[in-house]
């Protein structure tokens, strides 16, 4: 498309949370990759996005912003920080801007403000016409002609502009000084590193992505006990009380590490681990990143946000209201998930375990740290 070659700073606007800005790290690498010689990419972010992005190897910059007509978990933003991130973003003298959303968000309150900002070139997934707010239409397709997977959207969408965008792996980087402070955290904590062990992260922001903690429990109790599994329990300052909670039930073999691994020191962790298990949750896409393969007990609210090119194992039961997009279980009986049995879990756990035992010649391609 005319000017988007020459586009040499380039905003990325994708305001949702830290798996939504980890899934878009491919389309921002393609947008990197195919600009010219300089491309800088700043990524406009909530407080929770931001949460990422010092390791992200592809963001320049990072500009913090929780507006109003997105989900936060803090109040957003009113009226003077809209103000004055139009003139910040007017300072930044960005030549074009891409405006990322899922299909249920609207990209218009974006699109107005890199307008008034005075961004020449916008571009960006659209179910109604956005006459001059965007210089570059793509017509919302999803859900009704067909639904892809978070990843291949924005792929899609830099296409558009003439990007190259093949599939390509999730990217994150790795400090070598992470992997140290995960290494001695994980020595410190008793966990054998010269065997196999495993991560689990049971929690989850929403709670109809989160598989009953009993269930966990039991699940890893048979792990523990019958194959001396070394479990790592892995969470938020807010969900140590279910990882110890978790870890008592299944007694001896497991070590909480919940509410002490910053984001770097947990994606270290995970770079050191065989296996996660978890919740359809972020630690999820920084696994996918990492090539560290996954079970993930996946509710069914949304089909588009499964391990993105990595080894998994997907585990749900299907129910009819499947695809509900619901952040809490609009039926009550929570069936997507509670329905998986404990040992549908541990088959998992062990059929993944062997194939990472497996020579690396038949080995599925993995993640896409740097």
């Amino acid at each position: 498309m005319s000017g988007w070659d020459d586009a040499r700073r380039v905003l990325a606007v994708r305001l949702d949370t830290l798996g939504d800005v980890l899934m878009t790290t491919p389309a921002l690498h393609a947008l990197l990759e195919a600009g010219p010689g300089g491309r800088e990419i700043t990524l406009l972010t909530s407080t929770f996005g931001a949460r990422i992005t010092p390791l992200l190897p592809d963001v320049g910059q990072v500009v913090i912003h929780d507006p109003p007509w997105m989900k936060h978990g803090s109040h957003p933003a009113g009226p003077d920080a809209d103000l004055a991130l139009i003139e910040r973003l007017r300072d930044g003298a960005f030549d074009a801007a891409v405006i990322f959303t899922v299909y249920s968000q609207s990209p218009l309150p974006a699109a107005l403000l890199c307008h008034l900002a005075g961004i020449p070139l916008r571009l960006a997934h659209c179910r109604e016409n956005p006459y001059r707010l965007l210089t570059d239409w793509v017509l919302e397709t999803e859900p009704e002609r067909h639904v892809r997977h978070e990843v291949r959207r924005q792929l899609d969408l830099v296409a558009a502009a003439g990007v190259p965008a093949p599939d390509s792996p999730l990217r994150l980087a790795l400090p070598a000084s992470a992997r140290e402070r995960a290494r001695a955290l994980l020595d410190e904590a008793g966990v054998d590193r010269s065997r196999p062990w495993i991560v689990v992260h049971p929690g989850a922001t929403a709670p109809s992505r989160r598989y009953p903690p009993w269930r966990y429990a039991e699940a890893l109790r048979r792990m523990v006990v019958a194959d001396g599994t070394q479990v790592v329990v892995t969470g938020s300052a807010d969900e140590v009380e279910v990882a110890t909670d978790l870890a008592a039930a299944v007694r001896d073999g497991v070590v909480v590490l919940a509410g002490r691994t910053p984001l770097d020191v947990l994606a270290g962790v995970l770079a050191e681990s065989s296996l996660l298990v978890s919740n359809n949750t972020g630690p999820v896409h920084m696994a996918a990143a990492l090539g560290t393969p996954v079970v993930v007990l996946y509710a069914l609210t949304n089909p588009q946000h499964i391990p993105w090119m990595v080894p998994s194992r997907v585990l749900s039961h299907d129910v009819p209201c499947r695809w509900c997009y619901k952040s809490v279980c609009p039926m009550g009986h929570h069936l997507c998930l509670r329905a998986v049995r404990p040992e549908e879990v541990v088959d998992a756990i062990r059929q993944m375990l062997r194939e990472a035992d497996a020579p690396a010649s038949v080995q599925p391609s993995g993640g896409g740290v740097v």
